[in-house]
């Protein structure tokens, strides 16, 4: 009698677009999620327009980019929702035990970050791309009713632009990293406020040392990425590079992320 081996079944491993379908299904699952982006995109907006009526000195000489299209009490606030809401992925997940389920079924605990950091980039590129776009037509809309007006392709707009767009997908995955490697929602929050909104306030341009630190930080790199003068050979302050600017936004994700992969798959959960 030939007796038979047994057959041993392996589960395969779930490919990274299944875990990025999930991860959408888990973010778009959620009834605030859609509610927080509209209002953050309508207050962008409106807050574009409001300083473009403010402005009474449009077309003289003023920096419309950095204060009419894109002024920064509207993308403070991008910065600080885009930062929270890439946060609340993961660390909701820690707070109900529902990342215990998550690493039980796809045990590539890397893999489930790398989604989780794809699918919030991706999402919030297109929020940030609606609300860049949407703040330059309203502002320009307003001031072409004072003749102060530019289309598209004036120098500098199409930089402003980009920059406005990539910070909120940028600000998302940050608070994403900074999420895996807390755990713990009010310590996230916190530290990307602090981080990505009052540290650059802490240092000048005045000292080399100084200038760098700040130079390095997110909101400093968005800052000047929509400036659309030159700065003055002949002023004492140290200005951030163009090319700098662009690889700040392109290190503080990259970083981050790399960081959550490596704490994640060293430890329990």
């Amino acid at each position: 009698m030939t007796t038979l081996a047994p057959v041993h079944r392996t589960t395969p491993a779930a490919r990274f677009d299944d875990l990025a379908a999930a991860e959408w299904i888990k973010t778009r699952s959620l009834r605030s999620t859609p509610w927080v982006i509209g209002l953050t995109v309508l207050f962008v907006i409106g807050s574009a327009a409001a300083a473009a009526l403010a402005d009474k000195e449009a077309g003289s000489g003023a920096d419309f980019l950095a204060y009419d299209a894109y002024p920064p009490a509207g993308y403070w606030t991008l910065i600080l929702v885009a930062a929270t809401m890439g946060a609340l992925t993961v660390v909701s997940e820690y707070g109900s035990g529902l990342i215990r389920t998550t690493t039980a079924a796809v045990p590539a605990r890397g893999s489930v970050v790398l989604a989780k950091a794809a699918v919030t980039a991706a999402l919030w590129t297109v929020v940030g791309t609606v609300a860049a776009l949407g703040s330059f037509l309203v502002s320009q809309a307003v001031l072409d009713g004072r003749h102060a007006g530019v289309p598209i392709t004036h120098p500098g707009v199409f930089r402003a632009l980009a920059a406005s767009a990539l910070l909120a997908p940028v600000c998302a995955v940050v608070g994403l990293g900074l999420g895996v490697l807390l755990r713990h929602a009010a310590g996230t929050v916190v530290t990307g406020v602090f981080v990505l909104l009052m540290l650059p306030t802490m240092f000048s341009e005045s000292n080399r040392w100084s200038a760098d630190l700040k130079h390095a930080l997110v909101s400093s790199a968005w800052h000047r990425l929509v400036q659309s003068w030159e700065p003055d050979p002949d002023s004492l302050a140290y200005t951030a590079t163009v090319p700098g600017c662009w690889l700040v936004y392109a290190l503080w994700p990259l970083v981050t992320i790399a960081l959550a992969v490596l704490v994640v798959r060293r430890r329990d959960v």
